[in-house]
């Protein structure tokens, strides 16, 4: 039988949000997936500035449309779901940029099952 874990992301620590510096590929990185197992990734993200920035998400590569999920984050308007539970493993990274540095934080948590 399957048991699942949360877990926090990779590439944060002790659970704080991680800061998306890159503002282009390869971007900052917000995990690394297991090996074997799959991990279950779910992500929000919020922008601190006071216009709205463009997010790219490079979840497991960086070829474009294949790997690339882009969003627009509007200011200063709360967490926006960006990644919905979509399963990664094989330690494939997941990894961020931004139309503009240290604007936009990024907040979550993995299941990983077994």
């Amino acid at each position: 039988m399957a048991q699942i874990t949360k877990v926090i992301l990779s590439g944060s620590t002790n659970g704080r949000q991680i800061k998306v510096v890159a503002t282009a590929t390869a971007g900052t990185t917000i995990h690394t997936a297991h090996a074997t197992a799959t991990d279950e990734v779910w992500l929000w993200a919020v922008n601190s500035d006071s216009t709205d920035r463009k997010l790219t998400i490079e979840f497991g590569g960086v070829t474009s449309p294949d790997d690339l999920i882009e969003v627009t984050v509007p200011a200063e308007d709360g967490y926006y779901a960006v990644v919905p539970g979509l399963p990664a493993t094989g330690s494939v990274v997941i990894r961020a940029f931004a139309a503009t540095a240290n604007v936009i934080l990024i907040h979550g948590f993995v299941n990983r099952v077994t």
